[in-house]
């Protein structure tokens, strides 16, 4: 499980807070977050942090399109996470200048429907949605609109072996219990974990993540029944085999 914390390049001032937060990833934010009268002085802050501090733990959501970011990482072997991705074609943009890891971020209909090819390209880490973004092109307004994106998501990255997928941030700061509801409903599609936009949001992303009592219980009574065999039945006569086994042992190591 994973939980990664954005924090806007522009802040230098809470990016030593942001790593100490106990988030798994902190990405320092070059698009979104930053006013684009201080893109400039966000590209030197993020600068200034890498050469310092290095690139563990860390990674820089660049501005699409940017020829000025990508310039700048040149010199830091840090992860790069990609907006406004749409094909394999703005994966190689990237690659053509920098030999780094890509966390691609779809965020409009082009990207959702080319999740496949652009998950198998060999330089792409990760991929997730943009959630806000996706919505206003679709133009929906209905949730439905968005958990279709979330199955399409968790599909399209387990297809091509990567990771399970981090949901999108959760926009509402103070709405504490409506994230974890979230986290939970994201939890059962399959997702990872989360990306977060405030520090108290971390610990609650990873509460929710973490599996309940009666799933861990069902777990070890599953693995321990299975054993060597192919095929056993729990006490309640609840046949399991290795597909329910997978499953165990996925939720014992969100428990992890």
């Amino acid at each position: 499980m994973t939980v990664a914390l954005y924090v806007p390049g522009d802040r230098p001032d809470r990016f030593a807070k942001a790593v100490a937060s106990g988030a798994d990833v902190v990405i320092l934010d070059l698009e979104d977050a930053v006013a684009a009268d201080a893109k400039a002085t966000a590209r030197e802050a993020v600068d200034a942090w890498l050469a310092e501090h290095g690139p563990a733990g860390l990674q820089v959501r660049v501005a699409a399109g940017s020829s000025d970011d990508l310039a700048m990482l040149a010199v830091h072997a840090v992860d790069v996470r990609l907006p406004k991705v749409r094909g394999a074609a703005d994966v190689d943009a990237v690659v053509d200048r920098l030999d780094r890891p890509i966390h691609a971020l779809v965020e409009d209909a082009a990207g959702l429907t080319s999740l496949d090819e652009i998950g198998r390209h060999p330089a792409v880490a990760s991929l997730a949605i943009g959630e806000a973004d996706l919505r206003a092109d679709l133009g929906a307004s209905s949730d439905a609109v968005l958990q279709h994106a979330r199955i399409l998501l968790v599909v399209a990255a387990r297809a091509a072996g990567l990771p399970a997928p981090l949901m999108a941030a959760y926009p509402a700061v103070r709405d504490l219990d409506g994230l974890e509801a979230d986290c939970r409903a994201g939890a059962a599609l399959g997702f990872g974990g989360r990306a977060a936009i405030h520090p108290a949001q971390v610990e609650r992303i990873r509460s929710a993540f973490a599996p309940s009592e009666d799933e861990v219980a069902w777990a070890r009574a599953t693995l321990d029944a299975l054993g060597d065999a192919g095929v056993a039945t729990l006490g309640d006569g609840q046949m399991v085999d290795e597909a329910m086994a997978r499953r165990a042992r996925a939720i014992l190591a969100r428990l992890r």
